[in-house]
């Protein structure tokens, strides 16, 4: 964001007769103008600007958080860049959850937590993981075929 910065040089005016009640204005300026080292700076920012800037700031930060954690790889298969992310309306359900998140009632995961003693899927072409059951499993060619349609 540019800034502005004017320099302002002070020069004091001896108050008016007609300009009762500004003594502190009159003092205030009086000071300002014998004190050469101040340095004031007038900045005139829409707030919606300065709003607009925090945002940004805000998902850079979120995404280069992002970047280096090493949790949620799952989740960032689906959600590489939280801008894109923060542009999309999601309505969570549980479903939606254990699919992003690789957590839930997924046998790789299960298995992960030692719940069950094998993570294959029930098509025997390889471990049941969020991966698998979007992109490869046979048991969901005909829902993957709709969703390729659409």
């Amino acid at each position: 964001m540019e800034q502005h910065e004017w320099s302002v040089e002070f020069t004091w005016i001896k108050a008016h007769a007609e300009h009762r009640g500004n003594e502190m204005a009159d003092q205030l300026a009086k000071e300002a103008a014998n004190n050469k080292n101040i340095e004031v700076s007038y900045t005139k920012i829409p707030k919606s600007a300065i709003l607009n800037e925090l945002r940004e700031n805000s998902i850079k930060q979120w995404q280069s958080e992002w970047e280096n954690t090493t949790k949620g790889t799952t989740t960032k298969l689906f959600f590489p860049k939280e801008e894109d992310r923060l542009k999309i309306r999601i309505n969570t359900t549980p479903k939606f959850t254990t699919i992003t998140k690789g957590h839930g009632n997924i046998k790789s995961y299960l298995y992960k937590c030692k719940i069950i003693d094998n993570p294959q899927c029930q098509c025997k072409n390889g471990d049941q993981t969020v991966q698998h059951i979007i992109f490869e499993c046979k048991i969901f060619d005909q829902e993957r075929d709709k969703l390729n349609q659409w």
